[in-house]
């Protein structure tokens, strides 16, 4: 097997028996990247020899006998995520050559499990809408999706095993579900952003991107760490691996009040997985409180992001992304009252949620409303993710669909809060029946 295919939890258990370096391994997929990054276009920064550099230090660790639990595995981060020996220029030509001077809390934990940054993944502008360089690998005609373009774009084309992207709307699982990777949103509070360019305090979330749920996982092991420096966070989560999960867990498939969204080859394909599936699903229809959930999301992040980002309309508008723009001037009419409604009904909806939940361990839906645009400026719409970022749930996108010219769709799996190890046990239950599809 080429190394580049090789996942990182498989990677790390040959370096523990000596079998492979992490200078190999990092080196393997820094040839790739040579070859592949003028077509695709992932990164915002890369320095080989700083990636060598690292790997060469978890060698001496292994020799050592300190490892740590990622020790010389390469990671890529997202561009608004700080790093204090790489340029984070949030996708903005305002903050360009802009040099952190610490390392963002979930970059420090990565370093002190061991891991490899590897670089700086391209972002859409401050996370939102305005997209950078990046090609979807599976056609390099269609948009990778975003905010977290590059970072999902890297792991589907075998640039790195493992990244960190983030999500406010739909901007972890929307890449993954158009790259055809598997992408985790957390429980909201279980990851810290503190040193991550904020859009809204109440929805962003850090998330991750592998191709298998070990990887995923694996890393989430590392992050899942209290931080007290960010004041959403859930004092003593404790992610637990081992839980035990039913054999046969039930689901909801729930279409939801935006299903009118999806395209005709999405509505048909997880129509038919549902229909056809081993698995015990019910179909399930949400409170009417949910009718409003989409125009809530939206209120609050349109909200957020005229908050977020005034400083740069008011000083430096003129360098910033026409769509940057637009999405700040459409949060600025939002009133108290209106962002306080919103806030009001995602407790209401989340007091609905809790009922689903003791009915079903988890819930079947769509990750994106088809595949992704044939429209490199069109990153394509958040509308099956942003009411469940505002619930706060565990979220994943499995790469199980495909839509009309072949390209990946995900399904999204979402658990109950604070479930997130439920929630990977249960992916890996699906996968595992469902492994004629993974290999389409």
């Amino acid at each position: 097997m080429s190394l580049i295919k090789l996942n990182a939890t498989d990677a790390i258990e040959l370096m523990r028996k000596g079998e492979l370096s992490s200078e190999k391994y990092v080196s393997a997929f820094l040839e790739h990247i040579e070859k592949r990054e003028p077509l695709i276009g992932a990164w915002s920064f890369l320095d080989p020899e700083l990636a060598i550099q690292q790997a060469k230090e978890a060698d001496k660790r292994w020799k050592n006998k300190n490892a740590g639990k990622l020790n010389g595995l390469p990671i890529g981060i997202k561009d608004i995520i700080d790093t204090k020996d790489m340029p984070t220029e949030n996708g903005s030509k305002i903050c360009k050559n802009r040099k952190p001077s610490e390392d963002a809390y979930l970059v420090n934990l990565l370093k002190e499990a061991g891991a490899v940054i590897m670089g700086k993944c391209v972002t859409t502008e401050f996370a939102l809408s305005g997209p950078g360089k990046t090609k979807n690998p599976n056609d390099l005609e269609c948009t990778p999706g975003g905010s977290s373009s590059g970072s999902a774009a890297a792991v589907c084309d075998n640039m790195v095993p493992l990244s960190i992207g983030s999500q406010t709307g739909g901007s972890v699982l929307r890449p993954a579900s158009f790259n055809g990777i598997i992408g985790l949103k957390p429980t909201f509070g279980t990851i810290s952003r503190y040193g991550m360019s904020p859009i809204s305090q109440r929805l962003d979330h850090p998330g991750i991107y592998a191709n298998t749920i070990n990887d995923i996982d694996l890393v989430a092991s590392v992050l899942f760490s209290y931080d007290q420096n960010d004041l959403d966070m859930i004092k003593n989560f404790e992610y637990k691996n081992n839980e035990q999960t039913s054999p046969s867990p039930k689901f909801a498939f729930i279409k939801g009040p935006v299903w009118g969204y999806g395209e005709q080859d999405m509505q048909d394909e997880i129509t038919n997985f549902v229909k056809n599936s081993s698995l015990n699903i019910v179909d399930f229809e949400l409170d009417s409180i949910f009718e409003s959930a989409a125009k809530s999301h939206e209120i609050i992040m349109n909200g957020s992001i005229a908050r977020s980002l005034s400083k740069y309309y008011k000083n430096e508008k003129n360098k910033l992304h026409p769509f940057t723009i637009s999405r700040i001037e459409a949060g600025m009419p939002v009133s108290a009252k209106d962002y306080i409604d919103a806030i009001e009904n995602a407790k209401l909806m989340e007091l609905s949620l809790e009922k689903v939940f003791k009915e079903f361990d988890a819930i079947i839906t769509p990750s994106a409303p088809g595949q992704a645009p044939r429209d490199l400026m069109n990153t394509g719409n958040a509308i099956f993710n942003g009411y469940w970022t505002m619930m706060g749930v565990p979220a994943i996108s499995l790469p199980l669909l495909r839509g009309k010219d072949n390209l990946p769709i995900g399904i999204q799996i979402i658990t109950s809060w604070k479930e997130d190890s439920k929630l990977l046990k249960i992916s890996e239950h699906i996968l595992s029946k469902n492994k004629k599809r993974l290999a389409q």
